[in-house]
């Protein structure tokens, strides 16, 4: 045992290092204000996420229009949070409802997706939907701004999810690709609508807003339609991004069928 008192190991500070002590801290404070702004100005400037990000839901289509859904319910099977609801319908209940003798489809096969809802309360965006599904139908776009001012806003329905028609598809049901069964759609070789199409839905719905369109892609006056998806609304200031949010929320096709079939 020896009498030498302590001496620490760490080194101490100096007469000028103690009067500032008290107020060192603050000096990642000082520092960090002279530094460019990071923050994203979230409405005002949007930043796209990376490709990856599991965003918002799309029911995909295929170049000719018709939808990729058959209604199989696979994905609301393999949903861990119950957060789907699908009712599948027959594609044959399509004609008898149309009058018409030739075959009409709003998906490729027999079947196609009648009620289509995601509730957005519960989904954990896992992606287990996304891998369950067959035909490719269901996919993520990078779409994050789904946060609404009521629950009843956050069952999305078939319409708020279903891909846009891009430019040169012809809005179903009609039939299908003559010649063709579902098989060569799910192969990807469906391309574009085609002129018997074109000329159905024209005797059948002649007032179509994709009709003209899909003529031009037909006659080649236009390119093949490319697939489309849903995307980040531009950048908006903050009172814009309110005032829309509102109007949209006001003027939501959402009712009360999303809150009684899956609440």
């Amino acid at each position: 045992m020896t009498d030498k008192p302590y001496e620490p190991l760490r080194p101490t500070k100096g007469p000028v290092g103690e009067f500032f002590a008290p107020v060192a801290g603050f000096g990642v404070t000082f520092s960090s204000m002279f530094k460019p702004t990071v923050t994203e100005e979230y409405p005002r400037k949007k930043t796209p996420p990376q490709t990856r990000y599991h965003g918002r839901h799309q029911l995909n289509r295929y170049a000719d229009g018709l939808e990729k859904c058959i209604g199989c319910e696979l994905c609301a099977w393999a949903c861990p949070a119950d957060a789907i609801y699908v009712e599948g319908a027959d594609n044959a209940d399509l004609a008898e409802n149309d009058g018409s003798a030739e075959p009409v489809h709003m998906s490729p096969g027999e079947r196609y997706g009648r009620v289509y809802q995601i509730n957005y309360l519960r989904c954990i965006f896992c992606a287990l939907c996304i891998e369950a599904c067959p035909t490719r139908a269901l996919t993520m776009s990078n779409d994050y701004e789904i946060a609404g001012p009521s629950r009843e806003g956050m069952i999305y329905e078939k319409q708020d999810i279903l891909a846009p028609l891009s430019e040169g598809m012809l809005a179903g049901p009609h039939p299908m690709v003559e010649g063709t069964t579902d098989t060569e759609y799910y192969r990807g070789e469906v391309t574009a609508p085609t002129a018997a199409q074109v000329d159905w839905v024209r005797e059948h719905r002649p007032d179509e807003p994709t009709l003209d369109a899909a003529a031009a892609v037909v006659a080649g006056d236009a390119p093949p339609p490319t697939p489309d998806q849903h995307r980040l609304r531009p950048d908006q200031d903050r009172a814009a991004a309110t005032r829309a949010a509102a109007q949209e929320s006001n003027l939501d096709g959402r009712t009360a069928l999303g809150t009684e079939a899956h609440p």
